[in-house]
Parts: structure tokens; sequence; C-alpha cells
């Protein structure tokens, strides 16, 4: 259950960076940046699978971050394909351990839905390739990371990559290369479709599992 939603802002390289915070009940255990899918397409932080995501975070006592990418909401600039998207959470990270230093000190999930896949993994790997503080744990969900690739892609070992069978956007066999490419197991949600229609207690409990080792 949240307590509260706050409305923050942050700086990015087009402008700024127009965010929901969700907090928890009580006081956090750390933190979740979630990551929306394509904003061409309708894609913004109030997406259903983000906020289901957002919400099982909470629920695991952390605080829930989620941002609008560049053109969506209040957030400046327009579209790039992930490069200048990767490079605004970069940044973001940076004001996020300034304005929060309790919740960055703490636990850390970051989680994409679709083209927010791409960011996510990407900035997974700038951070690893940098030596700074990676994530806890890594959730991809519909994953798109290679339709918006701009550079090399490592992820941990333990990444948690979720996939419905029906997907309509991102075929099945798209993210099963992926996962084959870094040899990583993926759940397949059976009938489920891009957006999860109709599944999404499936999702979300599937989810909760991977949050209790984090």
């Amino acid at each position: 259950m949240l307590a509260r939603t706050q409305n923050i802002t942050f700086e990015g390289a087009a402008g700024p960076i127009d965010c929901a915070l969700d907090l928890p009940m009580s006081a956090p255990r750390g933190w979740a940046l979630v990551l929306h899918p394509h904003p061409l397409h309708g894609g913004a932080r109030d997406n259903k699978i983000v906020t289901t995501i957002a919400r099982a975070c909470v629920q695991h006592g952390l605080a829930a971050l989620r941002p609008n990418f560049r053109g969506v909401g209040a957030s400046a600039g327009e579209f790039d394909a992930a490069v200048g998207e990767t490079s605004d959470m970069e940044l973001l990270l940076r004001q996020f351990g300034q304005a929060y230093p309790e919740l960055s000190q703490g636990k850390w999930v970051l989680a994409g839905f679709s083209f927010g896949t791409s960011v996510a993994a990407q900035l997974y790997s700038v951070l690893a390739e940098q030596s700074q503080k990676v994530p806890d744990a890594l959730l991809l969900f519909g994953s798109a990371v290679e339709r918006f690739r701009f550079r090399t892609v490592e992820v941990p070992a333990d990444t948690f990559l979720v996939h419905g069978e029906a997907d309509e956007v991102v075929p099945l066999s798209e993210s099963m290369e992926f996962a084959r490419a870094h040899g990583l197991p993926m759940v397949v949600v059976p009938d489920a479709s891009h957006f999860f229609h109709g599944k999404l207690i499936a999702l979300k409990q599937l989810l909760q599992l991977r949050l209790a080792a984090v």
C-alpha cells in the first residue's frame, strides 16, 4: 500500500525529467527505478505494467521512482532511441543519490518494460563499465533491448527476464535470442500479450517472488 506519491524533477541533458516517487508506509529500505515503454507509442510512467512493478516494489519496502522519458508529460526534449534517455538516467542517478542519500545507500532495483528494458540494460552496462554501483536486481519485462541497442550490453547472470508467449509487439523468439546470447533463463507467461492483458496478477506474483530475494 502506498503512503504517498511525490512529484519531483531532475535535470537531464535535454532539460527537466518529470518523475513520480512512490513511497511505502514504513521507512524504505532502498529504491527502484522503473522505466516505461516507447514514448512515441503512448508509453509513460503511468503505464499499467510500470505501475504494477512500482506497487510490487513498494510492497517490498522500496521507494519506486517512475520518470517520464524525453517528450513525455513535463519532461523536456524529444525521443532519442535510447541514447539520450540512457544519458538522462545516468544524470538522474547522480542527482537522486544527492537528494535521497538514505535511499541510494540501500537496496537498488532497476526495472524496465519494453523500450524501457533497452534503457535499463544499457544503463546497467554503463555503470558496470565505469565501476559504479550497479543495481541489486535487473528486471526486464517484454524485453526489447536489441531494438534500441547502441552499445555493448552486459547484464548480470541473475537478470529477471519475463516475456509473454503471445507477445505481438516483441515476438517471443526475439527475447529468446537475447536470453540465449547472454546465457539467461527466461520466464514465459502462457498466452500473455505484450501488455500482459489479463495476466497482471500472475506478473505481479512472479515479481514478488523475485523481489523477496533482494
